[in-house]
């Protein structure tokens, strides 16, 4: 009986940690954080030139509550920086991070008190794609690249279940200018030494 019902129907054998990878790596929904121009390339990347469809990843979420790949393309500046990191908090795990461009991985042409120097101070970042702005394609080698990661994990061996009571939220030094004070209306500022 059971061998007519195989030979009729067939089966599938498999890995749950397998299942379960081939399903969270084909359908990764991003949170696009496009802060400045990287966002364009960003946009055509999930044109239909560049086609992000075949990756399982066409359906961008601007809710961070539905989305598990956060990608930062832009400046961030370190008061945005408390921004970036609420949403990234607010995502469900399993998460990961794309740090697209120059100025998103450590600053880029900004070299100023205001701009964060790389994302990785404040956020684990799982890939950097280079460029300033990285073309489209290069943002889909890096969705490979955390496909392939999501690819080799192993979700049942280190168990599902995440201690949320050792997740603390980030402090976000911001760094100050002595000597400088609050401005009245119409004055100039000017740094003294």
């Amino acid at each position: 009986m059971l061998n007519e019902v195989l030979q009729e129907q067939g089966f599938v054998t498999s890995k749950l940690d397998d299942i379960i990878n081939w399903a969270r790596k084909s359908a990764i929904w991003p949170m696009p954080l496009g802060i400045s121009c990287c966002a364009i390339e960003m946009m055509a990347f999930a044109g239909p030139r560049y086609d992000v469809a075949r990756f399982g990843s066409e359906a961008f979420r601007f809710s961070p509550r539905q989305a598990d790949l956060l990608i930062v393309a832009g400046t961030v500046t370190y008061k945005m920086a408390k921004v970036v990191r609420k949403i990234y908090d607010q995502m469900p795990d399993p998460k990961w991070v794309i740090a697209m461009g120059a100025c998103t991985s450590s600053g880029g042409i900004y070299r100023t008190y205001s701009v964060v120097q790389g994302i990785n101070q404040f956020l684990p970042v799982d890939v950097y794609v280079a460029g300033c702005p990285p073309r489209p394609d290069s943002l889909l080698k890096a969705l490979m690249m955390i496909q392939e990661g999501i690819t080799n994990d192993r979700p049942i061996e280190r168990g599902t279940v995440i201690d949320t009571s050792v997740q603390q939220p980030i402090q976000i030094p911001i760094p100050t200018i002595e000597g400088l004070n609050k401005p009245v209306a119409g004055q100039i500022i000017t740094a003294s030494r």
